[in-house]
């Protein structure tokens, strides 16, 4: 795996607020980014430092054309250019969940921006691993990597409060991406998704707590959550959860936000408890034992 990229601030230990926003993105931008501010400014209110939106954010749109159509570069996207300006105007951090924003081979990266109390662009991301399955029976299938281009690099960036690293949607899926940010001293992982009703009610809480559980840092997963255009429907259930596997924060099916604080210090007493993340070994080839034929 390539090495790591971190945006750097000084890192502190102190307790925040982290707010998880849980939305119902439609095809029209415009009242996504407006559906998406008030949130975020509900959130703000309630005492939010941390606010962070699910993948998706600005659009829930079906087809590789429409995709490509509604990408924006970064320099015009409105949907940047409105969270910036919020994060400044109401002085948090944001994490913007994800944007389409085209690449320079003719796909869409799928990226996230973390943006900081001044309206800075912290940090970029581009999601790792592009969700190509077959639900099979009759159910969805796609293909990302028809339309988006793959990021090649993990990412985390320094918040007041430690170290934040940054995945997306199906990134879930594979923990050796986890564990090479809790090794890079990530203390919370951020999972903004649009995941399926189908994986999600099988998967969704099974997944984000494990990779809690694992690396011992908090998860913050954003979410879209019911039906979009041309009937996807999205599993909901944004979620905050404990460096112990604890959630601390459900948000149901229902359009808000879940809130919750966060003491940075539990990411300590969890890993000294079980410092797994110490006790790994690079292995080898597996050895296979043929007992037939």
């Amino acid at each position: 795996m390539a090495l790591i990229r971190c945006w750097l601030r000084d890192r502190g230990m102190s307790a925040f607020s982290a707010a998880c926003l849980q939305m119902n993105a439609s095809d029209d931008m415009a009242a996504n980014i407006a559906a998406a501010l008030r949130l975020a400014g509900e959130a703000a209110e309630a005492g939010a430092d941390l606010i962070l939106m699910p993948e998706n954010v600005a659009m829930m749109i079906w087809g590789a054309d429409a995709i490509r159509g509604w990408a924006r570069p970064e320099s015009e996207h409105p949907a940047l250019r409105a969270f910036r300006d919020f994060a400044r105007a109401r002085q948090v951090w944001l994490h913007g969940g994800t944007l389409a924003v085209p690449s320079p081979f003719g796909k869409v990266f799928n990226r996230t921006y973390v943006i900081d109390p001044t309206g800075r662009i912290a940090a970029v991301y581009d999601k790792l691993h592009m969700f190509d399955v077959n639900l099979g029976g009759g159910g969805e299938s796609y293909a990302e990597s028809r339309v988006f281009e793959a990021g090649e690099t993990p990412v985390a960036v320094d918040l007041p409060w430690g170290r934040l690293g940054l995945s997306v949607c199906y990134d879930l899926r594979f923990p050796y991406l986890y564990r090479a940010l809790a090794s890079a001293g990530c203390d919370f992982l951020a999972v903004p998704a649009a995941f399926t009703k189908v994986t999600g009610a099988a998967h969704w809480h099974i997944l984000l707590r494990a990779r809690a559980i694992e690396t011992g840092c908090y998860v913050f997963a954003p979410a879209q959550t019911g039906v979009h255009a041309n009937g996807r429907r999205t599993f909901g259930h944004a979620l905050i959860v404990a460096p112990w596997g604890e959630v601390l924060a459900d948000a149901g099916d229902a359009v808000g936000f879940v809130i919750a604080q966060v003491d940075p210090t539990v990411v300590d007493a969890a890993r000294g408890k079980i410092p797994s993340l110490a006790h790994g070994r690079v292995l080898g080839d597996v050895t296979v034992m043929k007992t037939f034929g």
